[in-house]
């Protein structure tokens, strides 16, 4: 017995049926696969380096981009495997992203010609300047030949793209890149470049061959972040384009947020359809199941990001939000339009604390100091890191703490970090509620920052409205699921049919009910609304072209 020897049988992988999520945030990538009740069957996740070259620039290099993509791709048919099934087993995927963080490449080579600049980067405050400037002396030319100038420019633009001129969206990032890298200039002049945003980019890669360069395509999740979408037609519009100075053939082709794009080229994941695209944010709206009127969510991650949506209104925002694509659920299906309010920090200044100033060791020392006081002793954090998006649109704007004294301890610091986020979410609901001309009466939330019971009672305490929290916390990547599940019918899911997708991660949730009067509320938002006016326009960044 002690001489034999016994060979191991190969083990017989099962077939299941699951729906795979590429998730590409802004410091890590993630592939989640699902089964028909949102289980999550394996996942596999790895960071990519963050390039910070100057204060308030933030790049990515694209190829680290996509190897960390190729990377959960194989970790993630390898944990497939380890639970005994095939890789085969993943029907479709879908994509979501990091949205208007803008890659430049070349249509010829494939490669790209410069790092990517990523959402929340802030260089670009003189580009913004220089198009404000073009609005106020000449103005935007419409295509019956007449110029808007000044505020009713804006205006126009406001009411076709949804959006403002700021350093946030991708044209603005787009037209720097140009003006700094003469190869991307070059590219443009030989009618050789290609633009996208991050989920543009990795489908080109993922689809490219040896001899065949990839798909070059886009949603209108995405392109509504880019100043170039025509938010009533789904149209590139040809007025943006040419108040850039841009060409039409550098942009990705449009397809609805839920349809068969193409297939993964190489790799284990070879021949498994790509059919659901979304940003990151508009896939958490869908995977927190806010596909009615009237319901909203906010995501809390590096930054913090509140969508409502509107159903087939576009609600043009008079205080500070922004007009966006919700998502398109089928290539002839009406999209469904949504108010976003954006907030450039919110757990990114968790990480500030742990390594710009070193006050904290990691999240978990973070989450004690917080809750080792019941108040900030006065003290306000105004994260404007990178200036101030929704709803003050201020780039100049600068990190602020006031009220500073010297009962002041790490633990009020943590505290008041929390209470920014939160403030600053209920500063965009208010604006929202105010646009909308509704109620909020309940927040759906997901992202790191709602692992924290504090963070969430606090919003609740701060907002003075129930936040209502699932078990399941992946709701971008699940909305990225439903997406590519519903084009192709996989599991009875249809994103036009909310009856069908009712069931889907809907156990285990819990509500937070806010504790504090209507007067407590008022006099905190108060005292930080002070707070935030003496954190603006101080021009931290200078004048840099």
């Amino acid at each position: 017995m002690g001489n034999s020897t016994s060979v191991q049988e190969p083990v017989e992988l099962e077939e299941g049926e699951f729906v795979g999520a590429l998730d590409c945030g802004t410091t890590s990538t993630r592939f989640i696969v699902f089964d028909k009740d949102a289980n999550i069957v394996v996942q596999y996740q790895a960071e990519f380096p963050q390039y910070y070259p100057h204060p308030g620039w933030h790049e990515h290099h694209p190829q680290e981009l996509c190897d960390v993509t190729v990377e959960c791709l194989e970790g993630t048919a390898q944990k497939l495997k380890e639970k005994g099934y095939t890789t085969s087993s993943i029907r479709v995927i879908g994509i979501t992203n990091q949205r208007e963080t803008t890659v430049a490449w070349s249509k010829s080579t494939g490669k790209h010609l410069c790092n990517a600049i990523v959402w929340d980067d802030g260089r670009t405050a003189s580009v913004v300047q220089h198009y404000n400037n073009i609005l106020d002396a000449t103005g935007i030319e419409l295509p019956d030949g007449t110029f808007l100038k000044g505020a009713e420019g804006k205006k126009w633009i406001s009411e076709r793209t949804g959006l403002p001129i700021s350093t946030y969206f991708s044209a603005i990032k787009l037209h720097w890149m140009i003006m700094h890298h003469p190869e991307v200039q070059e590219a443009l002049d030989k009618d050789d470049l290609a633009f996208g945003t991050v989920d543009s980019w990795l489908i080109y890669n993922m689809t490219k061959t040896a001899d065949k360069p990839g798909l070059h395509l886009t949603d209108p999740t995405n392109a509504s972040r880019s100043l170039l979408l025509d938010l009533h037609s789904l149209e590139w519009s040809d007025t943006m384009l040419k108040f850039f100075g841009l060409k039409r053939s550098i942009l990705p082709e449009l397809k609805s947020s839920a349809e068969v794009y193409g297939t993964i080229s190489e790799g284990a994941m070879k021949g498994i359809r790509i059919a659901g695209i979304a940003g990151d944010q508009q896939a958490a709206l869908i995977g927190n199941k806010c596909l009615t009127k009237g319901e909203g969510k906010n995501t809390y991650g590096t930054g913090a990001f509140v969508l409502f949506n509107t159903g087939e209104d576009i609600v043009v925002s008079k205080r500070g939000l922004i007009g966006t694509v919700a998502y398109q659920a089928g290539p002839h299906v009406k999209p469904t339009y949504a108010l976003e309010g954006s907030i450039s920090v919110a757990g990114s200044a968790i990480k500030w604390l742990r390594d710009g100033i070193n006050i904290i060791d990691d999240t978990h020392h973070f989450n004690v100091l917080a809750a080792q006081c019941e108040d900030t002793g006065g003290l306000y954090f105004v994260t404007a890191l990178s200036g101030l998006l929704a709803p003050y649109w201020d780039p100049g704007a600068a990190g602020l703490m006031i009220g500073l004294t010297s009962y002041t301890t790490p633990a009020h610091i943590a505290r008041a970090t929390l209470e920014a986020a939160a403030f600053h979410t209920l500063a965009v609901v208010d604006a929202m509620k105010a646009d909308a001309n509704t109620e909020l009466k309940r927040l759906k939330v997901d992202g790191g920052m709602t692992n924290s019971d504090l963070m969430m009672q606090i919003q609740a305490d701060l907002g003075g409205f129930d936040v209502v929290r699932p078990e399941m916390r992946e709701s971008t990547a699940l909305g990225a699921a439903l997406l590519a599940a519903s084009a192709v019918g996989l599991f009875g899911w249809d994103l036009t049919n909310r009856e069908t997708v009712e069931h889907v991660n809907s156990k285990g949730k819990r509500t937070f009910k806010p504790t504090t009067t209507v007067e407590e509320r008022n006099k905190r938002m108060k005292d930080w609304t002070k707070a935030v006016e003496r954190s603006r326009n101080w021009n931290v960044y200078g004048d840099d072209d």
